[in-house]
């Protein structure tokens, strides 16, 4: 069992191999008293895809640890047309950083951003415990920034621990 969980981390995957795409319609029941999409229910909506995004890449069952930034640009309001865009950012040994973009769509097919969050999920084996994951290696330009990005904040955070 120990070899497998080597292998895995010795395999490697591209961003495009896992990202995901959601759509969701608001409703009444999303709203809150203002007539926007509730903030909590967007974040459940981001939380779910994130979780998607980094099953795909782990092959495993995940955990969210965290929520690094969440960035409410714009509101949704009611019977708007909500597109979701998960995309990993970058893998460690066991944890993925997966950013969700959001946007609400127009019926002419027009988006505009509205939410941007980075989650950081940990893929769990068989005993709920962490494994190793995929490495990832980025292709595009903005996918190496990402991932650079994300290196930098983890090698601060590791500084700090010390």
């Amino acid at each position: 069992m120990q070899k497998t969980m080597l292998e895995n981390h010795e395999r490697v995957k591209t961003p495009s191999d896992s990202i995901s795409e959601q759509i969701q319609l608001v409703f009444s029941a999303h709203i809150n008293g203002s007539g926007r999409l509730f903030g909590g229910k967007l974040l459940e909506w981001m939380d779910v895809l994130a979780a998607v995004v980094a099953k795909r890449h782990s092959e495993h069952n995940v955990t969210t640890v965290s929520i690094n930034k969440v960035d409410f640009e714009a509101p949704a309001l009611l019977n708007d047309t909500v597109l979701l865009i998960g995309k990993i950012i970058h893998a460690g040994k066991t944890s993925m950083s997966v950013k969700v973009t959001v946007y609400v769509e127009k019926l002419n097919g027009k988006r505009k951003l509205i939410n941007t969050a980075t989650f950081v999920l940990v893929a769990l084996g068989d005993d709920d415990k962490p494994v190793p994951v995929p490495r990832l290696q980025p292709i595009t330009d903005e996918e190496k920034a990402d991932f650079a990005a994300c290196e930098e904040k983890r090698q601060a955070r590791m500084c700090q621990s010390n």
